[in-house]
């Protein structure tokens, strides 16, 4: 089992976009395995995609399901979404975001072309909440955070629990990240 640390926004990978993979092998199952058993260590969490454990790779791992049974995980090289539904307004979280949720457009039903953890190319239907788990998890992909899809900081992005405080930028952050003024309370 190889659990790996989630990183946290404003953490500088979580904005980078991510490479196509191109053949599978020892990095890539290396990957996916990390993927697939730190999701399952966060109760509750339906996906996790490989910037978020430092990785630059097209990889995402999910499993609507959120239990340990394993029975409904899909593992996603190189996801790309051919068709999606109209928009509905959303409230979704993130591991990279701990405290918060937020309220997003997403489309419902959406048909995705990808490579399974073997190397088949899977074309999958998907609807509601793993629908919106697969879009979420592509943003991150594409270097694009939930805070990105929010009409407004202050309306959209909720706290979870009463009293958490704003995220803060680590010392260890190399890119420049800053958020709006308006994200911050007076």
């Amino acid at each position: 089992m190889a659990i790996v640390k989630v990183y946290q926004y404003p953490h500088a990978s979580l904005r980078e976009p991510c490479h196509a993979v191109n053949a599978l092998g020892g990095a890539v199952e290396t990957v996916v395995r990390d993927l697939v058993d730190t999701m399952y260590a966060f109760g509750g969490a339906v996906g996790l995609s490989a910037p978020q454990i430092g990785s630059r790779l097209r990889v995402i791992a999910m499993d609507v399901a959120a239990k340990s049974t394993r029975d409904q995980l899909r593992v996603m090289i190189n996801p790309v979404i051919e068709v999606s539904s109209r928009n509905k307004l959303v409230r979704e979280g993130c591991l990279s975001f701990p405290e918060y949720l937020a309220n997003v457009k997403r489309a419902t039903r959406l048909t995705v072309r990808y490579l399974d953890a073997d190397g088949a190319e899977v074309t999958h239907e998907a609807r509601d909440l793993e629908a919106i788990a697969i879009q979420h998890e592509i943003d991150h992909l594409d270097g694009v955070l939930m805070i990105d899809r929010v009409n407004s900081l202050k309306t959209d992005l909720l706290r979870r629990y009463a009293g958490a405080p704003l995220p803060a930028a680590p010392s260890d952050v190399t890119a420049p990240v800053s958020l709006p003024p308006e994200f911050h309370p007076s």
